[in-house]
């Protein structure tokens, strides 16, 4: 997104994260941060990034997450990322806003997160998480039905 491009948005948002098995969680998620948002932007961890942190590969692969995610309607524009680091990706996207789920409010990594893009006039929005409903979840009632 060229400076010209950005200019035409007052509130530049910004999500990431796997997005494996995509569920209304996910959406959920989506929905909320773009109603809070002129522009959003998705980005989609590589497999090579989850493995990093999860040591293991989502279920679905890298480029068709991409694809679900750029046929929401609310995402505005969509990248596989291959870092965690948010100040970086605030270099390359531009944002104004980060949205996050409510579940990492507490954790030190994002805490410590937020502070650093506050130096930037980042806000970071916590989000409810929708209770109930996660990937885990759902790979586990699959291998329950299976036995």
């Amino acid at each position: 997104m060229g400076g010209g491009e950005r200019k035409k948005y007052r509130k530049i948002g910004y999500t990431q994260g796997v997005f494996d098995m995509f569920h209304i969680g996910h959406l959920n998620i989506l929905r909320r941060a773009k109603e809070q948002c002129d522009y959003l932007i998705v980005g989609v961890n590589s497999d090579k990034l989850v493995m990093s942190y999860k040591n293991k590969l989502p279920v679905v692969s890298e480029e068709k997450r991409v694809e679900i995610i750029k046929n929401i309607n609310v995402v505005d524009n969509v990248f596989l990322v291959s870092t965690l680091d948010k100040v970086e990706l605030h270099h390359i996207f531009h944002f104004n806003t980060i949205f996050i789920g409510s579940d990492w409010k507490n954790s030190d990594r994002w805490q410590q997160t937020k502070r650093e893009l506050e130096k930037m006039s980042v806000s970071t929005v916590f989000l409810p998480h929708t209770d109930g409903i996660s990937s885990t979840i759902l790979k586990r009632k699959i291998n329950e039905k299976s036995n």
